[in-house]
Protein backbone atom coordinates (compact mmCIF):
# COMPACT_ATOMS: atom_id res chain seq x y z
CA UNK A 1 0.00 0.00 0.00
CA UNK A 2 2.87 2.16 1.07
CA UNK A 3 4.20 2.17 -2.73
CA UNK A 4 1.12 3.65 -4.03
CA UNK A 5 0.80 7.09 -5.16
CA UNK A 6 -0.75 9.40 -2.80
CA UNK A 7 -1.71 12.68 -4.57
CA UNK A 8 -3.31 13.26 -7.84
CA UNK A 9 -5.07 10.03 -8.11
CA UNK A 10 -7.37 10.17 -11.87
CA UNK A 11 -11.02 9.43 -10.51
CA UNK A 12 -13.02 6.69 -11.44
CA UNK A 13 -15.50 8.98 -13.67
CA UNK A 14 -14.09 10.00 -17.40
CA UNK A 15 -12.97 13.57 -17.49
CA UNK A 16 -13.24 13.65 -13.45
CA UNK A 17 -11.08 16.19 -11.90
CA UNK A 18 -8.15 14.26 -10.06
CA UNK A 19 -8.67 13.41 -6.39
CA UNK A 20 -6.50 12.90 -3.07
CA UNK A 21 -5.60 9.56 -2.53
CA UNK A 22 -4.73 7.64 1.58
CA UNK A 23 -3.72 4.46 1.81
CA UNK A 24 -5.93 4.63 5.00
CA UNK A 25 -9.45 6.52 5.44
CA UNK A 26 -10.17 6.30 9.62
CA UNK A 27 -13.58 7.19 10.34
CA UNK A 28 -13.92 9.36 14.21
CA UNK A 29 -11.34 10.95 16.37
CA UNK A 30 -13.00 9.42 19.24
CA UNK A 31 -11.35 6.55 21.44
CA UNK A 32 -11.32 3.79 18.80
CA UNK A 33 -10.48 6.82 15.77
CA UNK A 34 -7.20 7.68 18.15
CA UNK A 35 -6.22 3.77 19.01
CA UNK A 36 -6.78 2.99 14.98
CA UNK A 37 -4.47 5.92 14.28
CA UNK A 38 -1.88 5.39 16.62
CA UNK A 39 -1.80 1.51 15.34
CA UNK A 40 -1.30 2.51 11.37
CA UNK A 41 0.90 5.55 12.15
CA UNK A 42 3.48 3.37 13.75
CA UNK A 43 3.17 -0.15 12.67
CA UNK A 44 2.93 0.88 8.85
CA UNK A 45 5.81 3.68 8.62
CA UNK A 46 4.78 5.42 4.96
CA UNK A 47 1.53 4.70 4.98
CA UNK A 48 -0.84 7.56 4.20
CA UNK A 49 -3.64 7.99 6.75
CA UNK A 50 -5.86 10.73 7.74
CA UNK A 51 -9.18 11.00 10.68
CA UNK A 52 -12.05 12.24 9.49
CA UNK A 53 -14.31 13.55 12.47
CA UNK A 54 -17.54 15.40 11.62
CA UNK A 55 -17.67 17.92 14.75
CA UNK A 56 -15.08 20.44 15.32
CA UNK A 57 -13.24 18.50 17.95
CA UNK A 58 -11.77 15.18 18.70
CA UNK A 59 -13.11 12.88 21.23
CA UNK A 60 -16.33 11.57 20.40
CA UNK A 61 -18.23 10.53 23.06
CA UNK A 62 -16.14 12.36 25.77
CA UNK A 63 -16.27 15.59 24.35
CA UNK A 64 -20.30 15.48 23.26
CA UNK A 65 -21.38 14.63 26.93
CA UNK A 66 -20.98 17.30 29.06
CA UNK A 67 -24.18 16.80 31.34
CA UNK A 68 -23.36 17.43 35.35
CA UNK A 69 -21.45 14.67 36.44
CA UNK A 70 -20.62 12.80 33.41
CA UNK A 71 -17.90 10.09 33.52
CA UNK A 72 -16.13 6.85 32.77
CA UNK A 73 -18.79 3.54 33.34
CA UNK A 74 -15.56 1.90 33.18
CA UNK A 75 -12.62 1.65 35.49
CA UNK A 76 -9.57 3.81 33.28
CA UNK A 77 -6.78 1.63 33.83
CA UNK A 78 -8.63 -0.56 30.41
CA UNK A 79 -10.34 2.43 29.12
CA UNK A 80 -7.45 3.45 28.67
CA UNK A 81 -4.81 2.93 25.76
CA UNK A 82 -2.42 -0.09 26.43
CA UNK A 83 0.58 1.61 24.79
CA UNK A 84 -0.32 4.68 27.02
CA UNK A 85 -1.34 3.65 30.35
CA UNK A 86 -3.40 5.91 32.41
CA UNK A 87 -1.54 7.78 35.22
CA UNK A 88 -4.01 9.95 37.04
CA UNK A 89 -5.05 8.64 40.21
CA UNK A 90 -8.62 8.28 39.57
CA UNK A 91 -9.76 5.31 38.37
CA UNK A 92 -13.15 6.27 37.45
CA UNK A 93 -12.86 9.45 35.43
CA UNK A 94 -14.98 12.55 34.68
CA UNK A 95 -15.65 13.34 31.22
CA UNK A 96 -13.23 16.23 31.48
CA UNK A 97 -10.18 14.18 32.37
CA UNK A 98 -11.10 11.95 30.08
CA UNK A 99 -11.00 14.78 27.15
CA UNK A 100 -7.66 15.92 28.33
CA UNK A 101 -6.09 12.39 28.43
CA UNK A 102 -7.47 12.01 24.21
CA UNK A 103 -5.64 15.32 23.35
CA UNK A 104 -2.77 14.81 25.15
CA UNK A 105 -2.15 11.13 23.82
CA UNK A 106 -3.03 12.61 20.22
CA UNK A 107 -0.77 15.54 20.41
CA UNK A 108 2.03 13.06 22.32
CA UNK A 109 1.91 10.89 19.30
CA UNK A 110 1.54 13.36 16.42
CA UNK A 111 -2.26 12.44 15.37
CA UNK A 112 -3.94 15.19 15.72
CA UNK A 113 -1.95 16.62 12.25
CA UNK A 114 -3.77 13.63 10.92
CA UNK A 115 -7.59 14.34 11.98
CA UNK A 116 -9.59 16.40 9.25
CA UNK A 117 -12.59 18.33 11.50
CA UNK A 118 -15.78 19.20 10.14
CA UNK A 119 -15.58 15.70 7.56
CA UNK A 120 -18.94 13.48 7.25
CA UNK A 121 -18.98 10.46 5.74
CA UNK A 122 -22.21 10.29 4.21
CA UNK A 123 -21.08 7.61 1.53
CA UNK A 124 -18.27 5.28 0.39
CA UNK A 125 -18.24 3.01 -3.36
CA UNK A 126 -15.83 0.49 -3.61
CA UNK A 127 -13.98 -0.53 -7.14
CA UNK A 128 -12.76 -3.89 -7.53
CA UNK A 129 -11.35 -3.16 -10.45
CA UNK A 130 -9.42 -0.04 -9.19
CA UNK A 131 -9.05 -1.74 -5.56
CA UNK A 132 -10.08 1.52 -3.61
CA UNK A 133 -12.86 3.55 -2.50
CA UNK A 134 -14.05 6.61 -3.19
CA UNK A 135 -15.75 8.83 -0.28
CA UNK A 136 -18.20 11.13 -0.45
CA UNK A 137 -17.54 13.99 2.47
CA UNK A 138 -19.96 16.44 3.30
CA UNK A 139 -18.70 19.63 5.54
CA UNK A 140 -20.34 20.12 8.38
CA UNK A 141 -19.42 23.92 8.77
CA UNK A 142 -19.73 24.79 5.67
CA UNK A 143 -22.08 22.11 3.74
CA UNK A 144 -19.93 22.03 0.80
CA UNK A 145 -19.26 17.90 -0.71
CA UNK A 146 -15.99 17.05 -1.46
CA UNK A 147 -14.66 13.28 -2.64
CA UNK A 148 -11.70 11.56 -2.63
CA UNK A 149 -10.14 8.60 -2.55
CA UNK A 150 -8.46 5.86 -0.13
CA UNK A 151 -7.23 2.18 -0.21
CA UNK A 152 -8.36 0.81 2.92
CA UNK A 153 -11.39 2.33 4.81
CA UNK A 154 -11.76 1.94 8.74
CA UNK A 155 -14.97 2.94 10.68
CA UNK A 156 -14.27 3.79 14.35
CA UNK A 157 -17.36 6.01 14.72
CA UNK A 158 -19.22 3.87 17.30
CA UNK A 159 -22.46 2.34 17.08
CA UNK A 160 -24.89 5.21 17.87
CA UNK A 161 -26.59 8.38 16.88
CA UNK A 162 -24.55 11.65 17.57
CA UNK A 163 -27.68 13.78 16.40
CA UNK A 164 -30.26 12.76 18.93
CA UNK A 165 -30.89 10.31 21.55
CA UNK A 166 -33.73 7.95 21.88
CA UNK A 167 -36.90 9.25 23.86
CA UNK A 168 -39.62 7.26 24.07
CA UNK A 169 -43.28 8.46 23.28
CA UNK A 170 -44.59 10.24 26.51
CA UNK A 171 -47.96 11.32 26.89
CA UNK A 172 -49.40 14.41 27.93
CA UNK A 173 -45.82 16.28 27.89
CA UNK A 174 -47.20 19.37 25.92
CA UNK A 175 -49.07 20.06 28.55
CA UNK A 176 -46.11 20.38 30.86
CA UNK A 177 -44.88 23.91 31.88
CA UNK A 178 -41.42 23.55 32.37
CA UNK A 179 -37.81 22.29 30.96
CA UNK A 180 -37.45 18.93 29.50
CA UNK A 181 -33.87 17.83 28.38
CA UNK A 182 -31.94 14.96 26.96
CA UNK A 183 -28.35 13.99 28.63
CA UNK A 184 -27.24 13.94 25.08
CA UNK A 185 -27.26 17.34 24.09
CA UNK A 186 -27.27 19.12 27.70
CA UNK A 187 -27.36 23.10 27.43
CA UNK A 188 -24.41 24.90 28.46
CA UNK A 189 -26.34 27.52 29.93
CA UNK A 190 -28.66 25.18 32.01
CA UNK A 191 -29.36 26.27 35.70
CA UNK A 192 -30.99 23.38 37.68
CA UNK A 193 -30.35 25.43 41.21
CA UNK A 194 -33.34 25.06 43.89
CA UNK A 195 -35.29 23.31 41.04
CA UNK A 196 -36.91 19.90 41.36
CA UNK A 197 -35.73 17.47 39.11
CA UNK A 198 -36.93 14.14 37.82
CA UNK A 199 -34.55 12.07 36.00
CA UNK A 200 -36.23 9.45 33.72
CA UNK A 201 -34.19 6.36 33.71
CA UNK A 202 -32.08 3.62 35.39
CA UNK A 203 -29.40 3.50 33.13
CA UNK A 204 -25.47 4.12 33.38
CA UNK A 205 -26.71 7.71 32.27
CA UNK A 206 -29.52 8.28 35.61
CA UNK A 207 -27.22 6.74 38.08
CA UNK A 208 -24.86 9.41 37.28
CA UNK A 209 -26.77 12.68 37.00
CA UNK A 210 -28.74 11.48 40.02
CA UNK A 211 -26.25 11.96 42.23
CA UNK A 212 -24.35 14.68 40.67
CA UNK A 213 -27.83 17.04 40.26
CA UNK A 214 -28.26 16.67 44.05
CA UNK A 215 -24.40 17.40 44.65
CA UNK A 216 -24.52 20.37 42.80
CA UNK A 217 -27.83 22.93 43.86
CA UNK A 218 -30.86 21.20 43.10
CA UNK A 219 -33.59 21.12 45.55
CA UNK A 220 -34.53 17.70 45.15
CA UNK A 221 -33.86 14.78 42.56
CA UNK A 222 -36.04 11.80 41.94
CA UNK A 223 -35.15 8.98 39.88
CA UNK A 224 -38.14 7.56 38.08
CA UNK A 225 -37.82 4.05 36.62
CA UNK A 226 -39.89 1.58 34.76
CA UNK A 227 -37.44 -1.12 36.12
CA UNK A 228 -35.04 -1.45 38.58
CA UNK A 229 -30.62 -1.62 37.35
CA UNK A 230 -27.76 -3.50 39.02
CA UNK A 231 -26.31 -0.97 40.38
CA UNK A 232 -22.36 -2.03 41.58
CA UNK A 233 -20.25 0.65 43.97
CA UNK A 234 -16.62 1.13 43.17
CA UNK A 235 -13.83 3.13 44.43
CA UNK A 236 -13.18 6.46 42.27
CA UNK A 237 -9.50 6.00 42.92
CA UNK A 238 -7.89 2.16 42.92
CA UNK A 239 -6.27 1.78 46.38
CA UNK A 240 -4.21 -1.35 45.14
CA UNK A 241 -2.42 0.99 42.53
CA UNK A 242 -2.26 3.92 45.09
CA UNK A 243 0.02 1.72 47.23
CA UNK A 244 2.18 0.43 44.51
CA UNK A 245 3.12 3.92 43.06
CA UNK A 246 4.81 4.27 46.48
CA UNK A 247 7.56 1.42 45.39
CA UNK A 248 7.19 1.48 41.78
CA UNK A 249 6.89 4.10 38.78
CA UNK A 250 3.57 4.92 37.71
CA UNK A 251 3.51 3.09 34.74
CA UNK A 252 4.49 -0.06 35.82
CA UNK A 253 1.81 0.90 38.97
CA UNK A 254 -0.68 1.30 36.47
CA UNK A 255 -0.16 -1.81 34.32
CA UNK A 256 -0.49 -3.81 37.32
CA UNK A 257 -4.14 -2.10 37.90
CA UNK A 258 -5.10 -2.56 34.46
CA UNK A 259 -3.77 -6.73 35.02
CA UNK A 260 -5.55 -6.90 38.09
CA UNK A 261 -9.09 -4.69 36.63
CA UNK A 262 -9.21 -7.21 33.44
CA UNK A 263 -8.98 -10.61 35.66
CA UNK A 264 -11.40 -9.22 38.38
CA UNK A 265 -14.15 -7.60 35.87
CA UNK A 266 -13.98 -10.32 33.20
CA UNK A 267 -13.89 -12.69 35.99
CA UNK A 268 -17.13 -11.61 37.75
CA UNK A 269 -19.02 -11.35 34.30
CA UNK A 270 -18.35 -15.11 33.81
CA UNK A 271 -19.69 -15.86 37.30
CA UNK A 272 -22.56 -13.86 36.24
CA UNK A 273 -22.94 -15.66 33.29
CA UNK A 274 -22.54 -19.20 34.94
CA UNK A 275 -23.90 -18.80 38.24
CA UNK A 276 -27.02 -16.06 37.90
CA UNK A 277 -28.48 -17.08 40.61
CA UNK A 278 -25.50 -16.76 43.10
CA UNK A 279 -24.54 -13.40 41.50
CA UNK A 280 -28.22 -12.20 41.96
CA UNK A 281 -28.38 -12.90 45.58
CA UNK A 282 -24.90 -11.09 45.92
CA UNK A 283 -25.31 -8.44 44.19
CA UNK A 284 -28.71 -7.65 46.45
CA UNK A 285 -26.79 -8.37 49.57
CA UNK A 286 -24.38 -5.70 48.65
CA UNK A 287 -26.74 -3.00 47.36
CA UNK A 288 -29.29 -3.66 50.62
CA UNK A 289 -25.99 -2.59 53.01
CA UNK A 290 -25.75 0.73 51.18
CA UNK A 291 -29.64 1.72 51.11
CA UNK A 292 -31.41 3.59 53.35
CA UNK A 293 -33.71 1.61 56.13
CA UNK A 294 -37.14 2.68 54.54
CA UNK A 295 -36.06 1.97 51.01
CA UNK A 296 -37.06 -1.49 49.31
CA UNK A 297 -34.11 -3.22 47.53
CA UNK A 298 -36.58 -5.37 46.17
CA UNK A 299 -38.97 -3.26 44.54
CA UNK A 300 -36.17 -0.62 43.47
CA UNK A 301 -33.21 -2.53 42.80
CA UNK A 302 -33.79 -6.01 41.68
CA UNK A 303 -33.90 -6.40 38.22
CA UNK A 304 -36.21 -9.08 36.77
CA UNK A 305 -33.46 -10.33 34.40
CA UNK A 306 -30.20 -11.89 35.59
CA UNK A 307 -26.72 -9.89 36.12
CA UNK A 308 -25.06 -9.10 32.97
CA UNK A 309 -28.28 -9.48 30.65
CA UNK A 310 -27.97 -6.05 30.66
CA UNK A 311 -24.96 -3.88 31.26
CA UNK A 312 -24.27 -3.65 35.68
CA UNK A 313 -24.03 -0.27 36.45
CA UNK A 314 -21.07 1.68 38.12
CA UNK A 315 -21.32 4.09 41.19
CA UNK A 316 -18.20 5.25 42.29
CA UNK A 317 -17.44 5.21 46.00
CA UNK A 318 -21.20 4.41 45.92
CA UNK A 319 -22.45 8.10 45.29
CA UNK A 320 -25.94 7.32 44.65
CA UNK A 321 -26.41 5.42 47.56
CA UNK A 322 -24.91 7.71 49.68
CA UNK A 323 -27.61 10.80 47.96
CA UNK A 324 -30.24 7.92 49.17
CA UNK A 325 -29.10 7.80 52.23
CA UNK A 326 -28.95 11.53 52.56
CA UNK A 327 -32.83 12.12 51.46
CA UNK A 328 -31.25 14.35 49.24
CA UNK A 329 -32.84 12.10 45.90
CA UNK A 330 -34.89 9.37 45.95
CA UNK A 331 -35.82 6.55 43.59
CA UNK A 332 -39.50 5.79 42.50
CA UNK A 333 -40.11 2.39 40.56
CA UNK A 334 -43.75 3.21 38.29
CA UNK A 335 -45.03 3.69 34.82
CA UNK A 336 -45.88 6.63 33.65
CA UNK A 337 -49.55 7.64 32.87
CA UNK A 338 -49.42 11.44 31.87
CA UNK A 339 -47.58 14.49 32.11
CA UNK A 340 -49.37 17.57 34.03
CA UNK A 341 -48.49 20.65 33.67
CA UNK A 342 -46.69 20.88 37.02
CA UNK A 343 -45.03 17.42 37.05
CA UNK A 344 -45.95 13.48 36.12
CA UNK A 345 -48.99 11.73 36.93
CA UNK A 346 -47.89 8.00 37.32
CA UNK A 347 -49.86 4.64 36.68
CA UNK A 348 -50.06 4.09 40.57
CA UNK A 349 -51.75 7.64 41.55
CA UNK A 350 -48.92 9.38 42.93
CA UNK A 351 -47.96 12.30 41.39
CA UNK A 352 -44.24 13.93 40.51
CA UNK A 353 -43.92 17.69 40.81
CA UNK A 354 -40.99 19.01 39.11
CA UNK A 355 -39.36 22.01 37.48
CA UNK A 356 -36.94 20.46 35.28
CA UNK A 357 -37.21 16.90 33.57
CA UNK A 358 -34.08 14.80 32.29
CA UNK A 359 -35.29 11.71 29.72
CA UNK A 360 -32.05 9.78 30.41
CA UNK A 361 -34.10 7.81 28.28
CA UNK A 362 -31.39 5.86 26.01
CA UNK A 363 -29.44 5.80 22.57
CA UNK A 364 -30.82 5.54 19.11
CA UNK A 365 -28.44 3.21 17.32
CA UNK A 366 -26.41 4.11 14.15
CA UNK A 367 -24.31 2.17 11.68
CA UNK A 368 -21.45 3.75 10.61
CA UNK A 369 -22.26 7.01 11.44
CA UNK A 370 -25.01 6.47 8.81
CA UNK A 371 -22.72 6.49 5.32
CA UNK A 372 -24.13 4.22 3.31
CA UNK A 373 -21.69 1.75 1.53
CA UNK A 374 -21.64 0.39 -1.70
CA UNK A 375 -19.61 -2.27 -3.51
CA UNK A 376 -19.16 -1.82 -7.51
CA UNK A 377 -22.17 0.25 -7.47
CA UNK A 378 -24.34 -1.88 -5.72
CA UNK A 379 -25.69 -0.58 -2.05
CA UNK A 380 -24.80 -2.95 0.86
CA UNK A 381 -27.43 -3.95 2.88
CA UNK A 382 -26.15 -4.10 6.09
CA UNK A 383 -28.52 -7.11 7.62
CA UNK A 384 -27.38 -9.17 4.52
CA UNK A 385 -23.50 -9.08 5.70
CA UNK A 386 -21.86 -10.83 8.58
CA UNK A 387 -19.68 -9.79 10.40
CA UNK A 388 -16.12 -11.32 10.36
CA UNK A 389 -14.07 -11.38 13.95
CA UNK A 390 -16.80 -8.91 14.64
CA UNK A 391 -14.67 -6.31 12.57
CA UNK A 392 -15.06 -6.85 8.82
CA UNK A 393 -18.62 -7.65 6.77
CA UNK A 394 -18.22 -10.21 4.59
CA UNK A 395 -18.35 -9.57 1.07
CA UNK A 396 -17.18 -5.72 1.43
CA UNK A 397 -13.76 -5.51 0.47
CA UNK A 398 -11.20 -3.42 2.69
CA UNK A 399 -13.03 -2.58 5.28
CA UNK A 400 -13.18 -2.89 9.02
CA UNK A 401 -14.91 -1.17 11.47
CA UNK A 402 -14.40 -1.13 15.61
CA UNK A 403 -17.54 -1.93 17.93
CA UNK A 404 -16.70 -2.68 21.64
CA UNK A 405 -17.09 -4.72 24.08
CA UNK A 406 -20.90 -4.39 25.91
CA UNK A 407 -19.41 -6.27 29.25
CA UNK A 408 -16.29 -4.31 29.64
CA UNK A 409 -14.44 -1.48 28.57
CA UNK A 410 -14.68 -0.02 24.75
CA UNK A 411 -10.99 0.24 24.31
CA UNK A 412 -9.89 -3.38 24.93
CA UNK A 413 -12.16 -4.71 21.84
CA UNK A 414 -10.89 -1.33 20.04
CA UNK A 415 -7.41 -2.32 20.57
CA UNK A 416 -7.22 -6.02 19.54
CA UNK A 417 -9.40 -4.74 16.16
CA UNK A 418 -7.17 -2.26 15.52
CA UNK A 419 -3.70 -4.60 16.05
CA UNK A 420 -5.32 -6.81 14.19
CA UNK A 421 -6.42 -4.77 10.80
CA UNK A 422 -3.13 -3.24 10.97
CA UNK A 423 -1.30 -7.10 11.07
CA UNK A 424 -3.82 -7.39 7.93
CA UNK A 425 -2.44 -4.44 5.99
CA UNK A 426 1.03 -4.78 6.64
CA UNK A 427 0.59 -8.78 5.20
CA UNK A 428 -1.01 -7.45 2.32
CA UNK A 429 1.94 -4.32 1.67
CA UNK A 430 4.60 -7.34 2.05
CA UNK A 431 2.82 -9.48 -0.17
CA UNK A 432 1.74 -7.27 -2.93
CA UNK A 433 -1.89 -7.39 -2.18
CA UNK A 434 -4.43 -5.24 -2.97
CA UNK A 435 -7.88 -6.57 -1.79
CA UNK A 436 -8.65 -8.20 1.39
CA UNK A 437 -12.44 -9.81 1.39
CA UNK A 438 -14.62 -11.84 4.03
CA UNK A 439 -16.27 -14.76 2.18
CA UNK A 440 -19.11 -15.99 4.24
CA UNK A 441 -20.01 -19.74 5.19
CA UNK A 442 -23.19 -20.22 4.08
CA UNK A 443 -23.46 -22.96 6.65
CA UNK A 444 -23.11 -21.02 9.51
CA UNK A 445 -26.27 -19.92 11.04
CA UNK A 446 -27.25 -15.91 11.48
CA UNK A 447 -27.68 -14.75 15.07
CA UNK A 448 -27.88 -10.83 16.65
CA UNK A 449 -24.81 -8.93 15.98
CA UNK A 450 -25.04 -7.86 19.33
CA UNK A 451 -26.24 -10.34 22.25
CA UNK A 452 -28.04 -8.25 24.47
CA UNK A 453 -30.95 -7.25 26.06
CA UNK A 454 -30.80 -3.46 26.59
CA UNK A 455 -33.20 -1.56 25.31
CA UNK A 456 -31.01 0.81 22.83
CA UNK A 457 -29.90 -2.26 21.28
CA UNK A 458 -33.34 -4.26 21.21
CA UNK A 459 -34.76 -1.40 19.05
CA UNK A 460 -31.97 -1.49 16.00
CA UNK A 461 -30.38 -4.61 16.21
CA UNK A 462 -32.17 -5.86 13.00
CA UNK A 463 -30.44 -2.87 11.40
CA UNK A 464 -26.67 -4.13 12.10
CA UNK A 465 -25.09 -6.77 10.66
CA UNK A 466 -25.33 -10.22 11.45
CA UNK A 467 -23.14 -12.23 13.52
CA UNK A 468 -22.31 -16.68 12.68
CA UNK A 469 -23.57 -19.35 15.41
CA UNK A 470 -19.34 -20.28 15.20
CA UNK A 471 -15.87 -18.49 15.10
CA UNK A 472 -14.31 -16.72 13.10
CA UNK A 473 -18.02 -14.84 12.60
CA UNK A 474 -18.80 -14.86 16.46
CA UNK A 475 -16.55 -13.84 18.97
CA UNK A 476 -17.37 -14.07 22.64
CA UNK A 477 -17.35 -11.36 24.67
CA UNK A 478 -14.29 -12.18 26.69
CA UNK A 479 -10.79 -10.26 26.31
CA UNK A 480 -8.71 -12.59 26.91
CA UNK A 481 -10.39 -15.08 24.52
CA UNK A 482 -10.37 -12.70 22.00
CA UNK A 483 -6.47 -11.83 22.76
CA UNK A 484 -6.00 -15.53 21.71
CA UNK A 485 -8.00 -15.86 18.47
CA UNK A 486 -6.76 -12.66 17.35
CA UNK A 487 -3.20 -13.26 17.92
CA UNK A 488 -3.60 -15.91 15.11
CA UNK A 489 -2.43 -15.62 11.53
CA UNK A 490 -4.16 -12.79 9.16
CA UNK A 491 -4.19 -15.68 6.89
CA UNK A 492 -7.43 -16.98 7.62
CA UNK A 493 -9.26 -19.47 5.40
CA UNK A 494 -12.01 -17.08 5.25
CA UNK A 495 -9.95 -14.50 3.90
CA UNK A 496 -9.82 -13.63 0.33
CA UNK A 497 -6.87 -11.96 -0.61
CA UNK A 498 -6.04 -10.88 -3.80
CA UNK A 499 -3.61 -8.93 -6.27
Amino acid sequence: MSGEQTQEQVGEQAGEQALEHLDVLIIGAGLSGIDAAYHVGTGLPGVSYAVLEMRDTQGGTWDLFRYPGVRSDSDMHTLGFSWRPWLAEQAIADGASIRAYLAETAAEHGIDTHIRYHHKVVRADFCTAGARWTVTVQRTDTGETMRLTAGFLFATSGYYDYAAGYTPELPGIGDYAGEVVHPQHWPADLDHTGKRVVVIGSGATAVTLVPALAGSGAEHVTMLQRTPTYVVSQPGRDPLVRRLRRVLPARVAARVGRGRSLVMHIGFYEFCQRFPDAARGYLRRMTARQLPPDLDVDEHFSPPYDPWDQRLCLVPDGDLFRALRKHSVDVVTDHIETFTPTGIRLTSGRELEADLVVTATGLNLLAFGGATLAVDGTDVVLPDTMAFQGMMLSGVPNFAFVIGYTNASWTLKADLVCSYVTRVLRHMDENGLRTVVPRRDPDVAEEPFLDFAAGYVLRAVDEFPRQGSREPWRLRMNYFRDRRVLARPVTHPALEYSA
